[in-house]
C-alpha cells in the first residue's frame, strides 16, 4: 500500500507543460517583455481554452544570431533546465512564458543564467500586477 503525501494538492509544484505552437509564441511575444543578460523573457496570461489547472506553460527559443544548430540546441537545454529548476518556484499558475536565447546565454555560468530567470520573472510579474490596477 503506497503512503498518501500529506502536503495539499493546491501546495505542490505546478506542472510545466510546453509550448509547441507558433501563435502560442506570437501571442506571447505581444505580451510583457524583459531582457537581461543571458536571456529574454516573454510574459502572457494563458488563454481560457488551454489553461488548466495547475499547469505552467513555457516555451523556448532561439534565433539564428545565437549560431549555429549545436549552439542553439545546447542554448535551449539550458534555458530548460533554468526553467525547470525556478518557474515551479517562481512562475504563477495561468501564464504562458517564452524564454528566448541570446548569445550570452551560451557562456554566462549557470548561477548566473537562474539569477538572469528569477529577475526577470519578478520584473514581468510587478509589471502585470502593475497593468491591472484601474487607472485614475
Amino acid at each position: 500500500m503506497a503512503a498518501r503525501s500529506s502536503r495539499p494538492e493546491a501546495l505542490s509544484a505546478p506542472v510545466l507543460d510546453r509550448l509547441k505552437i507558433r501563435p502560442d509564441f506570437l501571442r506571447a511575444a505581444k505580451g510583457i517583455r524583459r531582457s537581461t543578460a543571458g536571456l529574454t523573457l516573454e510574459f502572457c496570461p494563458t488563454p481560457e481554452i488551454a489553461a488548466r489547472p495547475g499547469h505552467i506553460r513555457v516555451g523556448f527559443t532561439a534565433s539564428r544570431k545565437v549560431g549555429g544548430a549545436v549552439e542553439r540546441n545546447r542554448a535551449k537545454r539550458r534555458l530548460r533546465a533554468a526553467a525547470a529548476a525556478l518557474l515551479p518556484l517562481y512562475g504563477k499558475v495561468g501564464n504562458d512564458y517564452v524564454l528566448v536565447a541570446r548569445i550570452a546565454t551560451l557562456t554566462r555560468p549557470f548561477d548566473g543564467l537562474l539569477d538572469d530567470l528569477k529577475t526577470a520573472l519578478s520584473a514581468a510579474h510587478a509589471r502585470a500586477a502593475g497593468q491591472t490596477k484601474a487607472k485614475p
